[in-house]
């Protein structure tokens, strides 16, 4: 899964990765959370001058998908995730996969190894950066969720698929990455199927990210500065002999 994230890139960078997109002056995020808003970018009604490409648009999204037909949020799930594998058949993202699909900007997330309780060993967290820095673009999913009184809010998930190598052996699903030259594919809901872009939603390529330890600052929502992201060592646990293990009698003591 993807829980958080991080936009650190300049205003300038994320509208020159996005074809010079039009965006608001924000500033750098370092640990956005679920329930918060995030930027999202999605084809416009307009085509660009010259072209009969349709003009990308960005704003703000609540991050926590709300479909269309739920009447409460407080009495449905907060989906900050839609499976790649399902989103096409499940009732939840099946409207969104066909008509809303989206691009979300960011320059790495944040994941936690997870070993067994029983081991005695803390969740590990890991920033999970490109090689090359810079922006990615998760493909995402919204909707616009209205309420009674006639007040709308957007709303947007991220789509996950199975890890790759390099992340495999910390979780086992990852956010799924949209490269440039496959954007005006996945965000033309007119011409472009849900099933003509399942091949866009695979893991990315084994060299394309790094993942490094990091404390777990991360883990209060509240902290929000670029230390989130500094490297630190990982504690390796010292192993401990079963509370019933006895001695060994064919070993000679010297007491």
């Amino acid at each position: 899964m993807c829980g958080r994230y991080a936009l650190t890139a300049t205003p300038k960078e994320i509208s020159e990765f996005f074809d010079h997109l039009d965006i608001d002056d924000f500033p750098a995020r370092y640990n956005i959370a679920p329930t918060q808003p995030i930027l999202v970018v999605a084809a416009s009604e307009k085509t660009r001058p010259g072209s009969n490409l349709p003009e990308r648009r960005a704003f703000l999204a609540r991050w926590g998908f709300i479909p269309g037909w739920v009447k409460d949020p407080k009495d449905f799930p907060l989906l900050i995730n839609a499976r790649s594998e399902t989103a096409i058949g499940k009732a939840s993202f099946r409207a969104a996969m066909r008509h809303r699909r989206i691009l979300i900007p960011a320059t790495g997330f944040y994941e936690w190894r997870r070993p067994p309780k029983e081991t005695g060993v803390r969740p590990q967290a890991y920033w999970v950066r490109p090689k090359k820095g810079g922006v990615i673009a998760f493909a995402g999913l919204m909707e616009t969720w209205s309420s009674a009184d006639g007040s709308e809010v957007d709303t947007a998930a991220i789509m996950t698929t199975a890890a790759n190598a390099t992340i495999r052996h910390i979780h086992d699903r990852m956010p799924v990455v949209i490269q440039p030259e496959d954007f005006e594919r996945w965000l033309d809901c007119k011409t472009q199927e849900p099933r003509h872009v399942e091949g866009l939603m695979r893991p990315a390529q084994e060299d394309f990210f790094e993942a490094l330890p990091v404390s777990d600052l991360v883990n209060k929502v509240s902290n929000m500065g670029p230390e989130l992201q500094k490297p630190v060592a990982v504690a390796v646990p010292e192993e401990k002999p079963p509370k019933d293990r006895k001695p060994d009698s064919s070993q000679m003591s010297l007491f």
